[in-house]
C-alpha cells in the first residue's frame, strides 16, 4: 500500500496524525511525511494542523483499491475463519466490502452454495466453482467497488431469507453502534441480518473506533463477530461483557 493511502487511512481511523509518529511508524523522513500530507491536503483529503494534519470529514469511504490491500492479511486470516462455518448446501447474502469479498474467494472452495449478494467482486470469486449459485440485483453498478448500493438490492435482500448473512461494516463506534458511510448502506446491512438464520459481521481492528456518519445496528446483534485482534483500551468494557460473541483469529483461542 503507498504511503499516501496509508496517511489518509490512519487519518480517517483516529480523526488527526502526526508527522513525528508516521515518519516512526513508515520509517522514512519527517521531510518526505510532510509532503505526503501536503499532498493530501491539496486534494482536500486533510487539512494541515500543528506538527500534523486532521481528516476532513465527508460521506467517501477510501478508495476500493487501497482498503483491498489495508490489513490484508488479517483480513484474509478472518475470512477464513467465518469460511469455516459455512457447511457445503447453504444459503448464503453478502455485503459490500473487501473482507466479505475475501470471504467469497474461501467459499468457492464450498460446493452447492447459492450466494445473494449486491458485491461483484464476491460474485465473481465465487462463481469459480460452477456448482455454486449467485443472484445478483439490477440496476447501475457503484465503481469503483464494483457493488449495488440501490433500492435493487435492498429488495434483493428483503426478498431471501438465508442460512448465513456475512456482512462487514464501515466503522464500530465506541459504544458497540455500527456505521457506515451511507444510510442505505445500513438499510442492506440491516436487511441481510434480518432475514438470515445466522449473521456473521467480519471486521479488521481498524474499524473500531473508525468514523462514518451513518449508523445503524450494534455489536450485540449479530450471532458471531469475527476480528483479527482486541482493540485499544477505550473498548475493554465491551470486550468484557460475555454478551459479544467475538471470536478473534489473530490471537489463541
Amino acid at each position: 500500500m503507498d504511503r499516501q493511502s496509508v496517511i489518509l487511512a490512519e487519518a480517517q481511523r483516529f480523526g488527526r496524525v502526526t508527522v513525528d509518529r508516521l515518519a516512526q511508524d513508515l520509517q522514512v523522513s519527517a521531510h518526505t511525511i510532510r509532503r505526503d500530507i501536503n499532498a493530501l491536503c491539496e486534494q482536500s483529503k486533510l487539512r494541515r494542523l500543528h506538527g500534523g494534519a486532521e481528516f476532513i470529514e465527508g460521506s467517501a469511504n477510501l478508495p476500493y483499491g487501497a482498503r483491498t490491500i489495508l490489513n490484508e492479511v488479517t483480513k484474509q486470516k478472518i475470512a477464513f475463519a467465518a469460511a469455516q462455518l459455512i457447511p457445503d448446501g447453504s444459503t448464503i447474502a453478502l455485503s459490500i466490502g473487501t473482507t466479505p469479498a475475501l470471504v467469497a474467494t474461501c467459499l468457492a472452495q464450498k460446493e452447492s452454495i447459492t450466494l445473494v449478494t449486491n458485491n461483484l467482486n464476491a460474485a465473481m470469486a465465487i462463481s469459480e466453482n460452477s456448482g455454486n449459485r449467485v443472484i445478483l440485483p439490477g440496476g447501475e453498478l457503484r465503481l469503483p467497488d464494483r457493488d449495488f448500493v440501490n433500492q435493487a438490492a435492498l429488495d434483493m435482500f428483503s426478498a431471501y431469507r438465508v442460512d448465513f448473512g456475512i456482512y462487514g461494516v464501515g466503522g464500530i463506534d465506541y459504544d458497540g453502534s455500527l456505521l457506515d458511510f451511507h444510510e442505505e448502506e445500513v438499510l442492506i446491512r440491516q436487511a441481510i441480518s434480518s432475514n438470515s438464520r445466522q449473521s456473521i459481521l467480519v471486521a479488521d481492528r481498524s474499524k473500531f473506533g473508525r468514523r462514518a456518519a451513518a449508523i445503524g445496528g450494534h455489536l450485540r446483534e449479530p450471532d458471531h463477530v469475527i476480528i483479527d485482534s482486541q482493540p485499544g483500551p477505550d473498548f475493554a468494557a465491551l470486550f468484557s461483557m460475555a454478551e459479544y460473541p467475538f471470536q478473534i483469529v489473530g490471537e489463541p483461542s
